[in-house]
């Protein structure tokens, strides 16, 4: 599967919360939620993220100490308010800590959603983060590089191998016909091509045998199918 941006998303109101992640989760967008400043602080520190949004009226921290806390060591990250307080002051003060944007309450999602993927392609953790690679069990797969990466360890792949190891990422638990794979990774089905191309399926397993949860099936007189069991 594609590895999806992650955002930190820290709002009290339980309910409002509830429909914004799901919105948040249908964009395909991978979100950590959290009720109170001070837990998002800690939570920001243990994690990874892409963007933050953050409502300003929070209990133990509020949002504007907390986006001042995380630009002391993070200058790059989008931080994007999401508040009821709507007056000139609140929004000036909001964009001169750090902010990148301050959108009101109410909202659509529609817009959020939109400022989410500006800000991110912006700060390029869109492309670099998400776009071109794969989580493949405890593997991650760089398409661009033609890189399988677990842990420390890297494996260079030949285009060929990125190519057929992209098409099974793809169509992940689905059945992927022989012919269908000779066309879109070498194309042709010739005989000797087929023969190549199970040659390069069983480089491919060798590669993800680290995981045993990663199984390249072989569907008998049909194709293959990637399996990542969870």
């Amino acid at each position: 599967m594609k590895i999806k941006a992650k955002l930190l998303y820290v709002e009290d109101d339980v309910t409002l919360s509830y429909v914004t992640r799901d919105n948040l989760e249908l964009c395909g967008y991978e979100t950590d939620f959290c009720g109170d400043g001070e837990t998002a602080l800690e939570m920001f520190r243990q994690h990874q993220y892409d963007l933050c949004i953050f409502d300003i009226m929070l209990p133990k921290m509020d949002g504007y100490d907390l986006a001042a806390k995380i630009r002391k060591f993070n200058q790059d990250i989008p931080i994007i308010f999401l508040t009821a307080r709507s007056a000139r002051e609140d929004r000036l003060h909001g964009l001169r800590i750090g902010a990148d944007d301050y959108i009101t309450k109410p909202f659509s999602i529609e817009e959020l959603a939109l400022k989410i993927k500006v800000f991110l392609k912006r700060s390029g953790r869109q492309n670099s983060h998400h776009a071109d690679l794969y989580k493949v069990g405890s593997y991650v797969f760089d398409v661009e590089n033609y890189c399988l990466i677990r842990g420390e360890d890297t494996r260079q792949l030949t285009k060929r191998e990125a190519d057929l190891l992209k098409l099974f990422c793809e169509h992940t638990d689905h059945v992927l016909k022989r012919d269908d794979i000779l066309m879109k990774v070498w194309g042709s089905d010739h005989y000797f091509v087929s023969r190549s191309m199970d040659v390069f399926i069983s480089r491919l397993r060798k590669y993800l045998k680290g995981d045993p949860n990663v199984v390249i099936e072989n569907i008998h007189n049909i194709g293959y199918r990637l399996i990542v069991k969870t």
